[in-house]
Formats: structure tokens, C-alpha cells, sequence
């Protein structure tokens, strides 16, 4: 799969993962679409070296490895951006 496909699969996961996982994101919806950009290239990474072959065109396969790399990215900047924002009173 091309890299302007994978951008298209990163939009539609970063929206998919916003919904699976909602909550206040301290960089807004520009933030979260550039986490499903990256994580759809993490999860077609992660892909590749599970089945060994290059993950061609839009398939269910493609699509539950970009949410799932996007959800995997949102959680890990929740958890580094709530950490900074907190305050100890």
C-alpha cells in the first residue's frame, strides 16, 4: 500500500481511535489525526514483521492494524501529556 494510502487509513483510524477511546486530548483533533497517521504506519509496520509480507490495499486486516496503532499512540500521549499537566495542590 502506498504512502498516500496509508495517510487516508491514518485519518480514518485517528478518527476511529478518538471514538473507541474518548476523552479531552491537550493537542485537539489536529494532534489526534497526526497520531492516526503515524500510528496506521506503526500498525503497518507492526504488520509487516507479523505476517512477513507487505499489507496491500484497504482489507479489514489493514484497517484493525492502523486503529490499533493509533490507539496504542493516543494512549502513550495521554499518558505523557497528563503527567506534565497535573498540578499537586
Amino acid at each position: 500500500m502506498g504512502i498516500i494510502a496509508w495517510i487516508v487509513l491514518g485519518l480514518i483510524a485517528g478518527a476511529i481511535a478518538k471514538a473507541i477511546m474518548p476523552g479531552k486530548d491537550p493537542g485537539g483533533i489536529i494532534v489526534t489525526i497526526l497520531i492516526g497517521i503515524v500510528g496506521a504506519f506503526l500498525g503497518g509496520f507492526l504488520g509487516n514483521l507479523i505476517t512477513g509480507t507487505g499489507l496491500n490495499g484497504f482489507s479489514l486486516w489493514s484497517i484493525i492494524l492502523a486503529i490499533v496503532g493509533a490507539l496504542i499512540l493516543l494512549w502513550i500521549y495521554r499518558a505523557t501529556t497528563r503527567s506534565r499537566t497535573t498540578t499537586e495542590l
